[in-house]
């Protein structure tokens, strides 16, 4: 029995509930949701149970007969969505009306970008800062789900992340690009081993460490067929662990370069054992940009000869 408990004066918290299940209701289901928001079924399960309670209603049917919205949650779905947007829309006006280019512009980057001689972030953070001088910038580092995950819940307008699958809540904007090989650390077998000594079918011999969640490193990971042994969350995990001498790893050789310079580590030169990445900025499709991630969007193109959306 659902308790009953009217949402007469919705708050941020509960904002946030509506926006989990109007992606729910979008996936069509919580295992797609799951990917699409990063967070796990069981936390999105028990968020809508918790929508649900404050809501007084049953929105949904789930379990091993699939997802479906009852009468009231197709209702209450329509109703949210109508509520969202009008949100959105007024939060951006409101911004916008503001004399000048003030407030805050929330931006997230993906891990170990910044020395990538390709990404010319700061070039466009300077000539932002020209226009918006009195914008206080708040800048997240994360994962790529994490970060996708806050542009289309709205904690953050415009992240930098690499490509991979595509969100239909989401406009990328392709930027630039990265070169990842496969390392090896100075105590490993493979150190100063020559090509010609080894075969593709040889580095499945190794031990390897990849990231842990959907990303091109994990496609990499299948194509090449190794035998992953550790799983991180980002690239300074895979470096720590390369360098132990136990793992071989992939990593941007822009990051690399400097422990390759001091002998720590070497790329392990097979020609099969590289992948490139591009680099996209990510906005939320649905929302009406402000005049500061507009300007921000416009000025991260500008610094790498992009088009826009």
């Amino acid at each position: 029995m659902v308790k009953k408990a009217l949402l007469d004066d919705p708050s941020d918290p509960e904002i946030r509930l509506l926006r989990i299940f109007k992606a729910v209701v979008a996936c069509r289901g919580l295992a797609a949701a799951e990917l699409e928001l990063n967070i796990s079924r069981s936390t999105i399960s028990r968020h809508l149970k918790e929508l649900e309670e404050r809501l007084g209603l049953v929105l949904c049917r789930r379990g091993r007969a699939g997802f479906a919205l009852t009468p009231d949650g197709l209702r209450v779905h329509d109703s949210a969505q109508r509520l969202l947007e009008a949100l959105d829309t007024f939060r951006t006006e409101v911004r916008d009306l503001r004399a000048g280019m003030v407030g805050t512009l929330a931006l997230g980057m993906f891990d170990k970008i910044v020395s990538n001689p390709q990404a010319r972030i700061g070039q466009a953070v300077r000539d932002f800062r020209r226009q918006a001088p009195e914008v206080l910038l708040n800048v997240t580092v994360g994962t790529l789900g994490d970060l996708e995950a806050a542009v289309i819940d709205g904690r953050l307008q415009l992240a930098v992340v690499p490509e991979h699958r595509s969100s239909a809540s989401l406009d990328y904007v392709d930027l630039f690009g990265e070169e990842m090989y496969l390392y090896c650390g100075r105590q490993h077998p493979l150190y100063g081993v020559s090509p010609a000594a080894f075969g593709h079918e040889d580095l499945q011999d190794y031990d390897y460490v990849g990231l842990a969640y959907h990303s091109p490193n994990m496609e990499a990971t299948h194509r090449f067929g190794l035998r992953r042994q550790a799983r991180v969350s980002d690239q300074e995990a895979v470096l720590a662990l390369i360098l132990s001498g136990c793992y071989i790893g992939f990593l941007p050789d822009h990051y690399a370069d400097p422990f390759v310079r001091q002998g720590l580590i070497a790329r392990i030169e097979h020609a099969d054992a590289m992948y490139e990445v591009r680099f996209r900025a990510v906005l939320r499709r649905s929302w009406r940009q402000s005049r500061l991630t507009a300007t921000f969007l416009k000025t991260l193109c500008e610094a790498h000869g992009a088009q826009g959306i």
